[in-house]
């Protein structure tokens, strides 16, 4: 009877020591689950933040001029505290359109100052300061001078300026592309106008003539095949 009990009594604690095992293992696969569900709702919600940032950077294209990082960056001080959206891009495009109308319609108006310039300029070559027309002729060179000058300037702050397209360009040669190279061109030789045509003042150092005289053609058509190109896109 003792033996039956003794038997008995085993039993029952190896079958205890066995739920309780299985209760562990239960308990650990439980905690395994647990654990494996949080990290891949931790991993899915860190990917999608990723996912997020990565898209409010693709609203911004990678490449900008310094200009419109600097007014229309993430930062820029044209932003303020405004966080980037698609919404606030739709509006930065509207801003754009009309810079860069503006930017067309002042290029058309410093072109007609050009133009002026050169009907002006070789007529203010050829006269001497004591003929009657010179300090006519001389004002009015000097009324277009200014006048180009500043709207040439307002020209290029309405291009340098406009908030950047939702896409950076290609890298092949385009219209766009061929247009900002020609701008270099009359931007340069815009300058080297302004320098020697102050070396000639008043009739000084007549032997830069032929050199103003270039620089101004340059500027005048490399401006002018940079209207064209822009239109032929």
């Amino acid at each position: 009877m003792k033996t039956i009990s003794y038997f008995f009594a085993k039993k029952t604690t190896l079958y205890f020591f066995e739920i309780v095992d299985m209760e562990k293992s239960f308990l650990l696969i439980v905690a395994i689950v647990i654990a494996t569900v949080s990290y891949s709702q931790t991993d899915s919600l860190l990917n999608s933040l990723q996912s997020a940032n990565s898209s409010q950077q693709e609203l911004l294209p990678k490449k900008m001029l310094f200009t419109q990082r600097w007014a229309w960056g993430e930062h820029g001080f044209l932003r303020g505290s405004k966080t980037i959206t698609p919404e606030l891009r739709m509006d930065d495009m509207k801003i754009r359109r009309k810079m860069l109308i503006t930017h067309q319609v002042l290029g058309v108006a410093t072109l007609a100052g050009f133009i002026g310039q050169a009907i002006v300029g070789p007529k203010l070559y050829d006269a001497q300061k004591t003929d009657a027309n010179y300090h006519s002729l001389k004002q009015t060179h000097d009324l277009l001078t200014f006048s180009v000058n500043t709207t040439y300037s307002l020209t290029a702050l309405m291009a340098l300026f406009a908030p950047p397209p939702m896409v950076n360009r290609d890298k092949g040669l385009s219209a766009i592309r061929l247009h900002k190279w020609l701008a270099v061109v009359h931007l340069t030789g815009l300058i080297a106008t302004n320098i020697l045509g102050g070396l000639m003042e008043d009739g000084q150092n007549p032997q830069l003539k032929p050199y103003h005289r270039a620089a101004a053609y340059t500027t005048f058509a490399s401006f002018a095949a940079a209207m064209i190109v822009i239109k032929l896109k």
